[in-house]
Order: C-alpha cells, then sequence, then structure tokens
C-alpha cells in the first residue's frame, strides 16, 4: 500500500501573513512598499545592464551622480519619484502609475 501524506500545503499569502503579519497590518504594507521598491531596483538594473550602460553613464542621462543610481538600483535610500521617473525615462521604459484613494477618505 503507499502511504500518502498529511502535511498541508501553505500558500505564499498564508506564509507571509504568518511572517510579516496580515494585509491592511502596518508590518504588512510596510513590507509590500519595500519589495515594490526593491522590484522597481531591480527593473531599473537590468535596463541599464541591457543597454550597456554604466551607472555613471546613466546618472549623467539624468542630472546624478553614479553612487545614486546604485543607492535606486540597491534600494538603500528613499527616492523622489521625479529621480524614479527620469531613471525610467531615460532607459526608454513605460511608467504606469496607479493611484487609488480608499472610500473612507473620498472627499465629497
Amino acid at each position: 500500500m503507499k502511504k500518502t501524506s498529511n502535511k498541508k500545503l501553505t500558500t505564499i499569502d498564508e506564509l507571509t501573513d504568518q511572517i510579516v503579519g496580515k494585509k491592511g497590518t502596518e508590518a504588512r504594507e510596510q513590507f509590500e512598499y519595500e519589495l515594490e521598491i526593491d522590484v522597481l531596483g531591480t527593473m531599473i538594473k537590468n535596463a541599464r545592464l541591457k543597454q550597456n550602460l554604466t551607472q555613471e553613464q546613466l546618472g549623467n542621462r539624468i542630472g546624478v551622480g553614479k553612487a545614486q543610481i546604485s543607492k535606486l538600483e540597491n534600494n538603500t535610500k528613499d527616492f523622489r519619484i521625479g529621480t524614479i521617473i527620469k531613471a525610467v525615462k531615460a532607459l526608454n521604459l513605460k511608467v504606469k502609475l496607479t493611484l487609488e484613494q480608499d472610500e473612507s477618505l473620498a472627499l465629497s
């Protein structure tokens, strides 16, 4: 007879809820924000490398130093949205920005 396992599989959402906190909590919001910024930095770095640009060359295109590009790519500093948009445009990437307002905060 074949023995079956009684182990329950855990989804990534369930695991994140357990480790970081449930959706809507301050800890979860911070985690998701940092994850999104990290993904953005990785996308910028990958696009820069694909175009055979150095950090210095990209920095020159948008008027910042090599160190700022490194910090942007590695999520080591908060950046103004303007700097991020300049980097994205300099790499010929498209920007899609979605803003949502909590209905309880809507102006009447």
